[in-house]
Parts: C-alpha cells; structure tokens; sequence
C-alpha cells in the first residue's frame, strides 16, 4: 500500500470516529439536562443505534456491494447524516428526538462497514495493515471526547454539531478516496446476510454458551455507554468526558497485551476475567464517589480495556477459529448483528427502566442502578464457568490467535 492511499485511509478512520465520538457517550447527559427526557427515553435514543445496527448489514449487503462505488456511498450518507444532525440540533422534544436520532443512525451505522470494507479493499496485506490504520479511529474518540471535556460542552447541542460539520467533512473527503468498485455480482439472500450459514457452529455446545454470553454481557454494556456519563457528572466529578476518554486509552494497551493472554490463559479464561472486570466496574461506579472514593470511578473507567478487549476481541478471534475459512465472514456478521443489534438493544431498553425505576424526585439513586449491570455480569460469569468447554485448539488455530 502506497503512502497516498495509508494517509487516505487514515484520515477517512480518523473522521469516521471523530463524527461518532462526538456525540455517542455525551448524548444521555445532553437529554437528561437540556431535553428533560426520561430513563426510558434516553433508552430508547441509544436503542435507536441499535436497531440501526441490525438492518445496517441489509443495506450494505443488498445495496451498496451490489450496485455503487463504497467511497460514493460513504460520501452520500455522511452527507445525508449531516443534514439529519442540522435537524436534531434544532429539537427540543424528546419523544421527537427519538425519531429523528433513529432516521441518523439509519444512515451512519452502514458507514462503519464501509470504512472497514474500503481500508481491506486497498491493502495487499489487511492483517498487517489494517491495525495501524484503524487505531487512528481510537485516537480520534480520544482526541473528540477531550476536546469536549476541555470546553465542557458534555451537555451541550455542540456535541451535535461537531459531528455534523466532521460529517460534511467526511462527506466531501469520501469523493476523493481510492476507487472501491461493487463487489457483488450474484445474487444476495438475506439468509448470507444474517450469517445463516454460521448457524452450522451451533451444533457445538460451547460456541452456544458463548453466542448466548456475548448477548448478555452487551446489556451491561449498554448500562456503561447510555448512563456512565450522568452518572460520573451527578456525582461530582469534573471533566467528565476527559476522565472517561482513559477507557479508550487502556483498550489499545491490553488489545497489544492480548497475545500474551493467548499463551497464558487460553480463551476460556481471558473471557472469565473479561467478565470479572465487568462486575468489577459496576461496584466500583456504585460505590464510588467524587471525593475519597474517586479513585472507585478512574479504576471503572480504565477497566473499559479488560472488559472490551479481553470478551469481545477474544470473541471475535474465537469466532474466527471456530468458524474456518469458508463462513468466516458470516459468522462474524452474525455475532454482530447478535451483540451489537439484538443484546444492545435490550440493554439500552433496560438501562432507561432501571434508570427511571431508581429516580425519585428527580434524584437518580446510581448505587442501585449500577448494581442491576453488575448482578447480571455475575450471572454471565456462572453460566460461563458452568457451561463453557474450550477446546484443544489446533496448530492452525494457534497461529490465528498469535499472529
């Protein structure tokens, strides 16, 4: 890969994250203090990311390899997105909000395929390249969120706008990155689209057990992502969006830790403390406090590393080693839609109910909240440690994992 197309696709992951890192962790405190929404309303806000995610994988598979250009595609649904983020910036209606933030996230969640897909389609070597282009996704989050903790705008309709002028930036950009032609030229079934071929891996018991897990543990998940941010400002603590942009640091240090893990512990056991940093943070965000207890909040935040890195990085790679060459990408889909679609979802859903069921008087009761997450963490881990048989992994597997 020439120098030209590196800088290309690093700008293109860079702008990508920085459009999403605007608004995502800052967009519960913005509702809850400038729109007066509900729980359940800034449940459903975050659910709409989730909907959007399970219908992503259509729109891709069934247009945009079959019949345009990705970059173009790209172009045009950031540019659409940023009409869209015009339009919410000018609602003061949470009911509203919901709908319009749904129409948003229909048009940016098909972007982050397309970003992946673009960068794969232009290297010769995407396991050696691919890394180091989409860090700069991670180093955009990083970047967006401390620059909105600086300016303490967290709740503010600036979030909102940042974004959509990243969006308009992007937007022109993708027209001018390398040409990445349809790639389709068969028919599409909607059974390839939902990995249906990958259903084959649910004849092991394991791989169930895991499927199964990786569902549920997307519902604490969502407790973190929807409330972390009200949570840490109504307890005190300063600079919020700054503090929690450690969670992102930490996951590229122990994503570079994770072959280490392999020839130490095994799957099996790297999903186990994955899980056991789960109920971790939850205790820690629930008896932490903004005074003596702060170093409770930095211990949950920096955490974020283990609980991601360790269960749904490690997931992915076992999916991959389990899966083989042929349903690789299926099955990869699959888990996607699964997590991300279906498991986040019914976290953001319960997030917003346990939210408004622990507020009284407007006072939101966040010990008991976080504790909600943290119990069905411990419930994961026991069924994990019950039901989970990691099987002797092939030499091929091996090489997977460790390369």
């Amino acid at each position: 890969m020439n120098a030209k197309v590196r800088i290309q696709l690093s700008v293109m992951m860079f702008l990508q994250f920085f459009v999403w890192g605007s608004w995502y962790g800052q967009m519960s405190k913005y509702l809850f203090t400038q729109l007066n929404a509900t729980g359940d309303q800034v449940g459903s806000a975050y659910a709409a990311f989730s909907v959007a995610m399970i219908f992503a994988p259509f729109f891709v598979g069934m247009i945009a390899d079959r019949y345009f250009a990705a970059q173009k595609v790209l172009g045009t649904l950031n540019l659409l997105g940023a009409g869209l983020l015009f339009y919410l910036t000018q609602i003061t209606d949470a009911d509203l909000f919901f709908w319009v933030m749904l129409a948003y996230c229909l048009s940016f969640a098909p972007t982050i395929a397309l970003t992946t897909s673009i960068s794969m389609r232009q290297m010769a070597n995407p396991e050696k390249d691919f890394p180091s282009i989409r860090v700069l996704g991670t180093l955009a989050w990083i970047i967006v969120t401390n620059i909105i903790g600086f300016m303490d705008i967290g709740d503010k309709v600036t979030i909102f706008q940042i974004s959509m002028i990243s969006s308009v930036v992007l937007g022109l950009f993708s027209f001018a990155l390398p040409n990445t032609p349809p790639t389709s030229t068969g028919p599409t079934s909607f059974t390839q689209i939902i990995g249906a071929d990958a259903f084959v891996l649910f004849r092991n018991r394991s791989f169930v057990i895991f499927f199964i897990a990786s569902i549920l543990i997307c519902i604490p998940l969502s407790f973190y992502y929807a409330m972390a941010n009200p949570a840490l400002t109504d307890a005190g603590m300063t600079n919020v969006e700054n503090k929690m942009s450690l969670g992102q640091a930490s996951e590229v240090i122990f994503m570079l830790l994770l072959p280490l893990a392999f020839s130490r512990l095994g799957v099996k056991w790297i999903l186990v403390t994955g899980l056991l940093a789960w109920i971790a943070r939850f205790v820690f965000f629930a008896y932490g406090d903004a005074g003596s207890g702060e170093w409770m909040f930095y211990l949950a935040i920096v955490l974020h590393g283990v609980c991601y890195d360790f269960f749904f990085v490690t997931g992915q790679i076992y999916t991959e080693t389990k899966a083989g060459e042929k349903i690789k990408s299926q099955a990869q889909g699959l888990i996607s839609l699964a997590t991300y679609g279906v498991g986040m979802f019914i976290g953001s859903k319960l997030a917003g109910k346990v939210t408004d069921m622990y507020t009284v008087n407007n006072v939101k009761d966040w010990t008991h909240i976080w504790l909600i997450p943290a119990g069905i963490a411990v419930v994961v881990l026991i069924m994990f440690l019950v039901a989970f048989r990691e099987d002797k992994p092939s030499t091929k597997e091996k090489a997977t994992v460790l390369s």
